[in-house]
């Protein structure tokens, strides 16, 4: 059943969730943000590729902050960048600041925008691109079957997270050091809790396993 105007979500927040589903329900539901360098960055980069403006170049016509929507899948967004090209072709060119992720949130997010593209125009988007700001290389995204079905089954994880107004617990990783919510997830005050509530439940057990001693 097709979503409503009003429950489209951010196709920004697939790539939040496939990174960390209590960073996107801190974002999401709690409405809380905090930058660091990394983000900083990536804004920055994002907003020169949002300046609207359409360019002609070799018979490719590019557009630049294409809104997007879907309600097939519930969400919306900006492109950076979609190509028109002389055969018809339609490409979307997602920018990021850093480098390939190895979690494929990038690749999630790049689908997602050539979905819905697809029920905008009623016209096929078989690929797309992703540009990096760190390695300055495009990486060329094939939108294959199984990659529209992950795509969508996010949107639906997506809409099911915030749906439910749970923020999940936090789960202290590796990737968590890149975080800008770091400060205020505290990953690791969870996990300190964690250990003085498994030290105590220990110190308890041997307390009541002690012999009483002996009365004089």
């Amino acid at each position: 059943m097709p979503y409503r105007e009003d429950e489209l979500r951010p196709i920004s927040a697939l790539q939040h969730l496939r990174f960390c589903p209590r960073q996107c329900a801190l974002i999401h539901l709690e409405q809380v943000w905090e930058e660091n360098r990394l983000t900083a960055e990536g804004r920055v980069l994002h907003e020169r590729a949002h300046e609207p403006r359409h360019e002609t170049r070799a018979g490719v016509r590019t557009t630049r902050s294409l809104p997007l929507r879907s309600f097939a899948l519930g969400l919306s967004g900006i492109a950076d960048i979609v190509e028109f090209h002389p055969d018809g072709t339609l490409v979307p060119v997602e920018y990021k600041r850093g480098k390939p992720k190895a979690d494929g949130c990038d690749v999630l997010q790049l689908c997602a925008q050539a979905l819905c593209l697809e029920e905008m125009l009623d016209r096929p988007v078989p690929a797309g691109a992703l540009f990096y700001g760190q390695t300055r290389r495009r990486q060329d995204v094939v939108f294959d079957k199984s990659l529209r079905d992950e795509t969508a089954a996010v949107a639906r994880e997506l809409h099911a997270l915030l749906a439910s107004g749970v923020t999940p617990q936090a789960v202290r990783a590796p990737k968590c050091d890149a975080c800008s919510l770091l400060n205020l997830c505290l990953p690791d005050a969870l996990r300190h809790r964690q250990d003085a509530g498994a030290w105590f439940a220990r110190s308890l057990h041997s307390h009541l396993r002690e012999p009483p001693e002996p009365s004089p």
